[in-house]
Parts: C-alpha cells; structure tokens; sequence
C-alpha cells in the first residue's frame, strides 16, 4: 500500500511540475517582450542574456523533473 502512495504522488508531481514547465514555456515564448521588461526592472540584461538563463533555467527544471520525480516512479513502477 505504501509503495502504490509513493508512486501516485511521484506521478502527481511529475504532473504538476510539467505543468508548470509548460506554463513558463508559454508565458516566455508568448509574451517574452513583456517578461524581459518586467525583469529589466530589476536587472540590467540584455536579451541575449535574458534568454540564456532563461534556457538554461528551463533545461535545468527539465531535468530535475526527470531525475527526482520520473525516473523514481519508473523504477516503482518496475519494482512493485
């Protein structure tokens, strides 16, 4: 019983962090002049800049979904 629990909020939270990739994909590639202007605010970046840790937070997020949420419910998955 345990392991079924784990194994639904591992999916769970797969789900809900794609979702939330998915979410700052969109706002970034759909109103990324609105965004880069919202945080210029704050930092002087230039665009270049801006889309590079932009990426590259995108990429690392992905990852770390796979990594901790993924492949945990993959080898529950295989195991149980």
């Amino acid at each position: 019983m345990a392991i079924v629990i784990v194994r639904q909020t591992l999916l769970w939270c797969f789900v809900i962090n794609t979702g939330l990739l998915l979410w700052w994909f969109l706002l970034f590639a759909l109103a990324h002049d609105w965004v880069y202007r919202w945080h210029s605010k704050w930092y002087k970046l230039s665009v270049e800049q801006f889309d590079a840790i932009h990426y590259a937070g995108m990429a690392f997020y992905k990852i770390a979904i796979f990594f901790f949420t993924f492949v945990p419910w993959l080898a529950l998955l295989i195991a149980a």
